[in-house]
């Protein structure tokens, strides 16, 4: 899963967190690898990335489940991406500063109108699930 997808991924990744709008938070997300629709990446948690609690902020799980599926989409089939029809999230477990976690997204289908994808969260150490989200976006 690199090659050509993995370049594209990591280019419009770059391209985004280099706004000064709210993706700026995708900034240390580390594609691993791209491809065939899907995404593969990680990210190490620091202080910004947590609630007042110290744990993972649940609006940054959010925007994972939200930001990566249209990546992943771009190596399945291309094209325009227009907004965001349905977030669905269920989350499982926390993770706190210093903590590892991976992101797998896969494009479950795409047709005309719509694209829909499945989103894993991951605790690289254990293995354990932290969040799974479903992602319905309109294909412009």
């Amino acid at each position: 899963m690199s090659g050509n997808g993995f370049k594209i991924v990591e280019k419009l990744l770059k391209k985004t967190v280099s706004t000064k709008g709210f993706d700026r938070v995708l900034e240390k997300v580390k594609i691993l690898n791209a491809g065939e629709g899907r995404l593969h990446a990680e990210l190490v948690l620091g202080s910004e990335h947590h609630n007042p609690m110290g744990t993972l902020h649940g609006g940054l799980t959010a925007t994972l489940v939200d930001a990566l599926p249209t990546l992943s989409f771009m190596t399945h089939q291309g094209g325009v991406m227009g907004p965001t029809v349905n977030l669905n999230i269920s989350y499982m477990k926390t993770a706190k500063e210093g903590d590892t976690i991976v992101i797998d997204s896969n494009t479950l289908k795409a047709g005309k109108a719509l694209a829909f994808f499945e989103v894993e969260i991951r605790k690289k150490q254990t293995g354990e699930l932290i969040a799974k989200g479903f992602h319905t976006k309109y294909i412009d």
